[in-house]
């Protein structure tokens, strides 16, 4: 194995040494395979490379503090993955298929899973149209591979405030598009627009709605709240925002576990202002505490600019509960060995 500097770990490319690969044809799929981590060969013609028909998952693989390795919540991505592929025209995988698959995967991997406290495994599934076609049509044959790689924070400096702009000339998604799934091209939109608020010093946008230019909608590749007066808030589910598992895990804790009010609604951009707390979250980002907001040419600090209280609280209870240290009475935490 190569040599991994376990306390620098970024959030970049690292992969692990095997991967798994299953190919659908004649409207079956096959069995799937472990094979070592390597290019994977597919015509110019295929689908994905004209049309972006693919689709991804993200998750992340944890070391607990007595050494055992588990996943969060996976049954929830396998459920997403496949609401993708029915908004995509592409075949569905069955769950247990899905999840058998990362979980032997991780077993072969087991030697890239970071120290306890030191990041994680993070495993990226991913479904696309491999078969060839000139027309616009769904293809014939169909790739799913996951491949795994260890990780440290999403954002530099672990659990401390992020800096962001919020931005009217760029768009996430429009209503109805494909914004509620993770498709490829979703992603590939979003690299001008970041570019653009890191020149600026920025860390993220925060994208308004496609129709108004009112509403907060996400924040990059994170889904957005704010604490404002004892009410958590998150943009609802309009069908242009991607019904994150740890969006919704942070509603469930923050009803459950401490009593807070949550609502699920449109945000205007300019409550932000008056914030107590403002956070995004995701299987990358966690939950990360947001200490200021540009717009129109002003930079708003939330509150004292440090990390809030309750996004501080909801970031252990979530982490606890993923390293097996809290309660699970949610079933969430799915031990792989």
């Amino acid at each position: 194995m190569r040599k991994i500097d376990w306390d620098n770990l970024g959030f970049d490319i690292n992969p692990a040494d095997k991967m798994f690969i299953a190919r659908w044809k004649n409207g079956v799929w096959d069995n799937g395979e472990i094979t070592d981590y390597r290019p994977v060969p597919i015509y110019p013609s295929a689908v994905v490379l004209n049309y972006g028909q693919g689709i991804f998952e993200g998750m992340k693989a944890y070391r607990t503090g007595d050494n055992r390795i588990a996943l969060f919540r996976p049954i929830d991505n396998a459920r997403r993955l496949n609401s993708g592929c029915r908004r995509l025209l592409m075949p569905e995988l069955d769950e247990n298929f899905f999840i058998n698959a990362i979980r032997n995967l991780l077993l072969e991997n087991e030697e890239f899973m970071p120290p306890y406290g030191k990041g994680a495994l993070y495993i990226r599934p991913i479904l696309f149209g491999s078969g060839e076609m000139l027309g616009v049509s769904p293809a014939d044959e169909y790739m799913f591979i996951i491949f795994m790689s260890p990780v440290g924070p999403y954002f530099k400096g672990g659990f401390s405030g992020i800096h962001l702009e919020i931005r009217t000339d760029y768009h996430r998604a429009p209503l109805f598009g494909t914004g509620n799934v993770k498709a490829v091209g979703n992603y590939a939109t979003s690299l001008l627009p970041k570019s653009v608020v890191k020149e600026n010093g920025y860390s993220e946008v925060i994208y308004l709605d496609a129709r108004t230019s009112t509403y907060i909608e996400e924040v990059g590749s994170a889904n957005f709240f704010m604490l404002r007066d004892g009410v958590i808030s998150t943009p609802r589910l309009s069908g242009s925002i991607l019904p994150g598992v740890t969006r919704d895990s942070i509603l469930i804790l923050a009803k459950k576990r401490f009593k807070l009010v949550t609502q699920e609604r449109d945000i205007r951009y300019d409550e932000l202002y008056s914030a107590d707390e403002l956070f995004c979250s995701g299987t990358a980002a966690v939950v990360t505490p947001i200490s200021s907001v540009f717009f129109e040419g002003k930079n708003h600090v939330i509150g004292d600019g440090n990390p809030g209280e309750v996004s501080g609280k909801l970031y252990e209870e979530l982490m606890g509960i993923q390293l097996g240290e809290r309660p699970d009475d949610l079933n969430w935490f799915y031990q792989v060995s």
